[in-house]
């Protein structure tokens, strides 16, 4: 009963699979060698072979050191003292942070927080519409209304002034050019005369006046000035200059 049982619950094989495996032949198998591929490493894997060898010579060294061979050494413990500027900064950070615990918000003001919109003014807004309307212009402008217009390349003719300026520029080279090919050789020689001219009666009469009048200005004395009262006067109009101004 038990034997019945398991091959009623074995999977049923479809009868088409079971022809083609009743009716396999070995001797229809094509004959292959086998061949045998040994890969070589990569450069990555030499790379890591070759650290972990490092890293079990290190660890085979640290096993075989002999203690023995270390010297004695004493430790010397440093107590840095803090410095005057380092003593000054954590004074004035305590002397914060106390006063910052210490701090009353009692004594505190109420105050009303304010939020104020600055509105634009008349000329930035005349300005925002005049650069809108512009740009609205640029944006919307149509090339088919533009006229084909030729250019005219005009050669503008020298002035009477830059002419004459050329003419000025032209004599000043010309007589730049005439001193430096100038040859002395053609100088004749000459002999200097000098003349000291005498003034003539008039000359000295003049400046005989001049002294006179200077000395007078020197030596004058304001107290011998009399005193006068000035007054002033306002001419009025007279009738042919009132008629004249009515006229006029």
């Amino acid at each position: 009963m038990s034997s019945e049982c398991a091959l009623k619950d074995l999977p049923k094989v479809d009868s088409v699979l079971k022809e083609q495996l009743e009716g396999f032949s070995p001797d229809k198998l094509k004959k292959t060698e086998t061949e045998e591929k040994h890969a070589l490493p990569t450069k990555e894997d030499i790379e890591m072979e070759r650290v972990q060898m490092a890293q079990e010579g290190v660890l085979q060294r640290l096993t075989s050191f002999d203690r023995s061979e270390m010297k004695h050494a004493e430790t010397v413990e440093k107590n840095i003292l803090p410095s005057k500027e380092d003593i000054e900064r954590e004074r004035a950070q305590q002397g914060l942070l106390q006063r910052l615990v210490s701090f009353d918000k009692s004594e505190m003001k109420h105050t009303d927080t304010v939020e104020k919109n600055v509105l634009p003014s008349k000329e930035d807004i005349e300005m925002e519409r005049a650069q809108q309307g512009l740009l609205h212009r640029l944006v919307s402008f149509d090339k088919s209304e533009m006229k084909h217009t030729d250019t005219v390349e005009k050669n503008v003719l020298p002035s009477k002034e830059d002419i004459e300026m050329e003419r000025a520029q032209m004599a000043q080279q010309g007589v730049l050019q005439r001193l430096t090919s100038f040859d002395k050789s053609e100088m004749k020689h000459t002999d200097t005369v000098e003349k000291n001219v005498l003034p003539t009666q008039a000359d000295i009469d003049a400046e005989k006046g001049q002294q006179a009048l200077r000395q007078g200005i020197e030596g004058f004395n304001p107290s011998a000035l009399k005193k006068t009262e000035t007054q002033e006067k306002n001419p009025l109009p007279t009738k042919e200059i009132i008629e004249q101004e009515k006229n006029s």
